[in-house]
């Protein structure tokens, strides 16, 4: 099997100029319940501010075009394609290039995070049937993953936790040398960076954009938690000490800027995974969440001096994690090969 680092591909830094987002509408009823209308009308915001910064398009089941049209305006493009849920991190494709104008794109094995939903068959599929629309290149990866579970500086990094990656309930063969392996030849990395968990009750197990993301080449963004009495303390705690204590593919010793968390949230008695470190870097600009939380001001500062050189712009993201994500987990860039390094 011909694997994407062989020929040359790797997956590029989220900063690197993007040729579009791609979103997909809320559906799932037996997530959302009465509230998928309040969740629709908070991803259509997110795709109405992307869309400041570089094209969107919001894929929607041929029964949703026209109201996922009204409610996200003329400045986003609605595909018309079969999806069961809306997280298009996790079920679209996590595209690669080569650094010469080539792009192709990984399709990982999709299982709804370990078997957490009984029907998932659009969704295991969208990636495949989007890429051919779109006439790019399918690998085909052999092992289950989600986009979500990795973050990369585009320079041979690779962050993501071992709640998820080696969670039996998605590859129960893979260990982790062979998990390894497999991020190094089908995302072109040369060092994995492993951080034990994500965030405490995470639907997802525990993904990486909840808890760390680069901000450049050498710097990360890392959640932090100054409740001792969260279960989140420790997990934060532990995941900076090992980032403060790791170096890059290039051997930089990491920069770790910390953020902490919002208040703990619930709803109907259910722990929410919010996070201001998943947020979204676009065209010149970083599109982060806001949670009315007492703490979504200094947030907004970090972020913003960290990101300095892009216009930080905070949107309530409350509607969007009661389905348990974030604004990271709901859209995949598609980078422009003829600008990747």
């Amino acid at each position: 099997m011909t694997v994407p680092a062989a020929e040359g591909f790797y997956m590029p830094a989220e900063w690197q100029l993007h040729a579009r987002c791609w979103m997909a509408w809320p559906c799932r009823e037996e997530l959302w319940g009465d509230r998928i209308e309040d969740a629709r009308q908070a991803y259509a915001g997110v795709a109405r501010v992307i869309a400041e910064f570089e094209p969107i398009t919001m894929i929607a089941n041929p029964s949703d075009v026209a109201a996922a049209s009204m409610a996200c305006g003329r400045g986003v493009e609605i595909l018309p394609m079969d999806i069961d849920d809306s997280w298009m991190r996790d079920v679209g494709p996590t595209y690669v290039v080569d650094g010469r104008g080539g792009i192709a794109a990984c399709d990982w094995h999709f299982n709804a995070w370990g078997q957490k939903y009984e029907y998932y068959n659009n969704d295991a599929r969208l990636a495949e049937a989007l890429l051919a629309q779109q006439g790019i290149r399918r690998f085909d990866a052999p092992f289950v993953m989600e986009g979500g579970a990795v973050h990369t500086d585009g320079e041979g990094t690779l962050l993501t936790t071992e709640s998820v990656l080696l969670n039996p309930n998605r590859n129960p063969g893979m260990d982790r040398e062979e998990t390894v392996q497999s991020l190094r030849d089908w995302l072109g990395v040369d060092k994995i960076i492993w951080l034990p968990a994500g965030c405490h009750d995470d639907e997802t197990d525990g993904h990486i954009d909840n808890v760390a993301c680069f901000v450049r080449p050498g710097v990360v963004l890392a959640a932090s938690c100054p409740d001792q009495s969260d279960p989140n303390y420790e997990i934060c705690r532990e995941n900076i000490g090992i980032l403060r204590g790791s170096a890059d593919a290039k051997g930089r010793k990491l920069e770790v800027i910390t953020v902490d968390q919002p208040s703990r949230m619930e709803d109907a008695g259910t722990r929410l995974s919010s996070s201001y470190v998943n947020l979204y870097i676009a065209n010149g600009g970083v599109v982060m969440p806001g949670f009315e939380d007492r703490r979504d001001n200094a947030a907004f500062k970090t972020v913003a001096q960290a990101f300095a050189d892009r216009k930080v712009i905070q949107i309530s993201s409350t509607d969007i994690v009661r389905g348990g994500g974030g604004i990271h987990c709901i859209t995949q860039q598609q980078p422009d090969a003829g600008h990747a390094p």
